[in-house]
């Protein structure tokens, strides 16, 4: 029943804050954070490892499904530099800042609150930045780098913790565990999204194949958890290949899964920061201070929150914007020799991925998640501290870059105009490509007739079919006319839908092909690819 009472109120908050142009992340916080005072308010919390398993998996997938390869490929020394290069620099960092200025934290368990709060969200980066509307190249960049950077976390966080409480992980040599976690999970992923892609062309049901999507992000979590190895790089990987085979589904069931995913990263973003909001009261309930005054807490905790909101900038500006700096400052220092390969990102977008290291569920799970007592029996020593410090990083850190990243952009002024025209252009070659790929076809069946097309409706009927065949034209008395007739005629009317499906295939055959070239990047091929569907549905009706 709580459960329940979270996710529709969660819900109605992200709506109303829609309705008045207010981030829905923030107001849902604000919101659950004030609730979690009510007196007899009860304490609602999760499991961490049903957090990491249920909800975690099916928001990267769904990122991932959306989420392009080939800008992958073009982003990876980026992404690679925020997703694990950070991730590591931030744990270091901020533990031993930790052991310096929280009253009696030992080196060890800072270093774990360090991998505890590591780790920017993907939820709470890439929801922000999808409102603010950011250049393509900004999205992409903030979610490769959100793909990627969880793995990395939660691997080092098992080693602090192992670490900390005396126990032995899987390996116990860092660096092998972590190849070992991510080729294991990157293979899982692979394997099952090669299954799942032969199984999903053979059922031929739209309903089927989205509920067998549904249950991939959590099947490939599972499966590499218990071989040991990464479930968020599985879910991932399983989303990159399935998403770039998506094409070869059937149009109903890229229809039905684009609104199913829509909803459903709806309503688990509501809930995730919905519940981190209502721990807020609890958090601070459970704290141990021990002969530390509030005051101290409060002071070390704002110390640890501004560290970690500023070594993300440091880090940005150092990796990647090498450039930037040796022009201004450093024009002896040498040049990479990725540098000749790589487009240089513009001050304005490093400024903007530096602001955007919000932390999130991951963080609160990963604290939640640290063991009670050590090997030894003893109580984990700083629990409670790291626990609340976590959530003030989390909460923190959204509370701040949240409402400033919106101010920043607009002072930046970073145009879009450009990109637009740029995808202006895309679409138009698109239209293109399709509709010579569709004239084509349409030649080769006048000429060659398919099964269930009768060939003399195709002769009598020629330039009214071409005229209803281009998807880009509106509709004419041409077009009326035809389907005058494919009302009064029932031959005629399979005729049509015979032509229109096979020209449609071939339309997307061309596409793909033009993406696979380089020719269309993959975001303007899943927009044609989402009108042609639209058109069938329209068609088959």
């Amino acid at each position: 029943m709580q459960l329940l009472l979270v996710v529709v109120g969660a819900i109605v908050v992200t709506a109303i804050a829609n309705r008045r142009g207010l981030q829905p992340s923030l107001v849902v916080v604000v919101i659950a954070a004030a609730v979690s005072f009510i007196p007899g308010v009860p304490r609602f919390e999760l499991d961490p490892e049903l957090i990491l398993s249920v909800v975690l998996p099916p928001l990267l997938y769904s990122a991932a499904l959306d989420f392009s390869v080939y800008s992958l490929a073009r982003n990876l020394r980026p992404i690679l530099a925020l997703g694990v290069g950070m991730v590591v620099v931030s744990m270091l960092v901020t533990g031993v800042v930790a052991w310096w200025v929280v009253p009696g934290m030992a080196l060890v368990p800072a270093l774990v609150l360090g991998a505890v709060v590591a780790p920017p969200d993907a939820v709470s980066a890439v929801a922000i930045g999808r409102k603010l509307g950011l250049p393509k190249r900004l999205m992409n960049i903030l979610t490769g780098e959100s793909l990627v950077n969880d793995a990395t976390a939660l691997t080092i966080f098992s080693l602090a913790v192992a670490a900390a409480t005396g126990s032995h992980p899987f390996i116990d040599n860092a660096v092998l565990l972590f190849l070992y976690a991510s080729v294991v999970g990157v293979g899982v992923g692979l394997a099952l999204g090669v299954v799942v892609h032969w199984i999903r062309q053979r059922l031929g049901e739209s309903g089927l194949e989205t509920a067998l999507g549904l249950l991939v992000p959590f099947a490939a979590y599972l499966f590499a958890e218990e071989l040991h190895g990464s479930g968020v790089l599985a879910v991932v990987t399983a989303g990159f290949l399935l998403g770039h085979r998506d094409a070869g589904a059937g149009f109903a069931t890229r229809l039905q899964g684009r609104q199913v995913w829509k909803s459903l990263d709806v309503l688990l973003e509501a809930f995730v920061f919905a519940y981190m909001g209502l721990q807020c009261r609890f958090v601070f309930a459970d704290l141990s201070l021990g002969e530390t005054s509030w005051w101290a807490f409060a002071l070390s905790a704002a110390v640890v929150l501004v560290v970690v909101l500023l070594i993300r900038p440091v880090w940005v500006f150092l990796v990647c914007g090498q450039r930037i700096l040796r022009r201004r400052w450093l024009p002896w220092l040498p040049r990479a020799p990725w540098e000749k390969r790589t487009e240089a990102l513009p001050r304005s977008h490093l400024i903007v991925i530096s602001w955007s290291g919000m932390r999130g569920v991951v963080t609160l799970a990963a604290a939640a998640g640290i063991p009670a007592v050590t090997a030894d029996g003893e109580p984990f020593p700083g629990r409670s501290t790291i626990q609340a410090l976590a959530f003030v990083v989390a909460v923190g850190s959204l509370l701040v870059q949240g409402p400033t990243l919106p101010l920043l952009v607009r002072r930046l002024n970073i145009s879009t105009e450009a990109e637009a025209e740029a995808e202006a252009q895309a679409e138009r070659r698109a239209r293109q490509i399709a509709r010579a790929a569709g004239d084509d076809a349409l030649r080769r069946m006048l000429h060659d007739p398919p099964p269930g097309a009768d060939a003399a409706v195709l002769a009598r009927m020629e330039e009214r079919i071409a005229a209803a065949m281009d998807a880009r034209q509106s509709a004419d008395d041409r077009d009326a006319d035809v389907e005058e007739e494919a009302e009064r005629s029932p031959v005629v009317r399979e005729t049509m839908l015979v032509v229109r499906r096979a020209v449609l295939a071939a339309q997307r055959q061309a596409l793909t092909a033009a993406r696979d070239a380089g020719e269309l990047d993959d975001e303007t091929m899943r927009r044609e690819l989402e009108r042609l569907d639209y058109e069938e549905a329209a068609a088959s009706q």
